[in-house]
């Protein structure tokens, strides 16, 4: 294995040439505003960039500084975040933005430590603020990084137990010139080339001291341990509307799953069906309550949601906790994707 000097160098000159052009990145050599690059790496976090492209853009022309972020209502921000999922990045991004605001006058720290203490910031999105924006050495690990890392160096514990190891070979990589674009590089590079499937080693700049592709192993890593079955959960959602068509939406919790998103209401969720006569005792009003045929089926990280949608009508001075909302005036809450669905369905029947 060439030194590390050398392996950084063949790096650098591969991404100056093949780096991607992303709205959020400054060119090589010029430091990129930090704002940019945690709002960025924020909504990176298990979303792919082709999505993330235009909600970065519309929040950046609505909120140019992390200020202006801070200074918005936080319905406002979770319904622009809305259809980017894992809602409490949106709420974490919105206090940190406070944070940032408040008690360093719209001031970013440098340092991964200090970048640690912020609210909804871990280790990656730390080190690569610190990296990108500061041009500190720090250690960036990212999926794409692990898999460039475990098939260079042939690294076979499966994840998640290998990702220390990995760390310890980014880390032996990492450079104290230029860090930020050896981490963009090495994000680039298992972005474009260095794919979980048909990787082009071809075109690596390493591909000739990668192991993995010399073991004939570089598709079959990085090794993960087999996934667990996630489990189903079931409810029952209450489409409620008054004669003046308007339906009853409420908020949900702050804390907890899609915290403080605006939901149609629901039973709790759990693993056994619901029936429709234990479904009663959780409406949100007495009602003659009518199922409508389909089903809404969701996927969250760690279950599968099955909604079924009964429908019922109530008088125009009934009232309940919520908002009462037309129709045309959904978009302005922030419905995640699982109540869009449900949303979609009782529309389809009921009208």
């Amino acid at each position: 294995m060439p030194p590390a000097s050398v392996l950084g160098e063949r790096l650098l000159d591969w991404y100056r040439r093949n780096a991607r052009t992303l709205p959020w990145r400054a060119p090589f050599g010029e430091r990129t505003d930090p704002y940019r690059v945690w709002l960025s790496e924020v909504m990176l976090q298990q979303t792919t960039v082709p999505a993330v492209i235009p909600y970065f853009q519309a929040f950046l022309a609505r909120w140019p500084t992390v200020t202006d972020l801070a200074a918005a209502p936080l319905d406002e921000v979770l319904t622009a975040w809305a259809g980017l999922g894992y809602y409490a990045r949106a709420r974490n991004l919105h206090k940190c933005a406070q944070t940032i605001a408040t008690w360093r006058d719209g001031t970013f720290p440098a340092t991964e430590d200090e970048l640690h203490t912020l609210p909804g910031i871990g280790t990656y999105t730390a080190a690569a603020i610190a990296a990108i924006a500061f041009g500190q050495p720090a250690v960036v690990m990212d999926g794409n990084i692990e898999r460039v890392m475990a098939r260079l160096f042939a690294e076979t514990e499966p994840l998640p137990q290998g990702k220390k190891a990995l760390y310890a070979r980014a880390a032996q990589l990492t450079p104290t010139a230029h860090p930020g674009e050896h981490a963009q590089a090495l994000m680039d590079l298992g972005a474009t080339l260095c794919t979980p499937r048909k990787p082009a080693c071809g075109l690596c700049p390493w591909r000739d001291p990668c192991l993995g592709r010399r073991l004939g192993l570089a598709e079959t890593l990085p090794a993960k341990a087999p996934k667990k079955l996630k489990p189903t959960r079931c409810g029952i959602a209450f489409w409620v509307t008054r004669p003046d068509g308007t339906v009853l939406l409420r908020r949900r919790p702050e804390s907890g799953l899609l915290g403080g998103m605006i939901e149609v209401p629901s039973t709790p969720w759990r693993e056994a069906p619901w029936t429709l006569a234990e479904a009663r005792t959780e409406a949100p009003l007495p009602a003659e309550w009518v199922p409508l045929t389909g089903r809404v089926r969701h996927t969250f990280t760690h279950f599968h949601l099955d909604l079924d949608v009964v429908a019922g009508r109530v008088g125009a001075r009934a009232n309940a906790r919520g908002l009462w909302v037309p129709f045309d005036q959904f978009d302005r809450h922030a419905l995640p994707a699982v109540m869009l669905k449900v949303v979609r369905l009782a529309l389809a029947r009921t009208h």
